[in-house]
């Protein structure tokens, strides 16, 4: 049997649909996307693309916090870009925020995200 518990915390944006923020199985926690939101306003991060990764890692920082983890104990992290120009911004930001061993990582070039985003992240945190 799994034990199975829901992350929740004000300190990311909330869900916006039908998800939960995080999911945690026994020492897994499984991290939705999350996109520039700021959680107490609801509203897109204002300022160019550094600003919204920056922000994006912040939410992600709050939900692993919720869950009793840290950013380093993410084991597997997916970016999405709509356009991956970015890729070099998305490596210093990011470089501001983890240390080696860095996560495995995946950068994936998608359309459209969510209320406009240009960037969205998920990932995968073992405890």
């Amino acid at each position: 049997m799994t034990n199975k518990a829901i992350i929740s915390t004000e300190k990311a944006p909330r869900a916006i649909g039908t998800y939960s923020q995080a999911i945690k199985v026994n020492n897994t926690v499984y991290l939705s996307g999350q996109i520039p939101l700021i959680p107490d306003t609801m509203e897109m991060v204002q300022g160019d693309f550094a600003a919204e990764a920056h922000q994006v890692f912040k939410n992600l920082q709050a939900v692993c916090e919720a869950s009793n983890a840290r950013l380093a104990d993410i084991v597997k992290l997916n970016i999405y870009l709509t356009d991956l120009s970015h890729f070099a911004i998305v490596n210093d930001v990011m470089a501001q925020y983890f240390q080696a061993p860095y996560p495995a990582r995946a950068a994936i070039g998608v359309s459209q995200l969510p209320k406009g985003a240009q960037i969205e992240a998920d990932g995968i945190v073992v405890i």
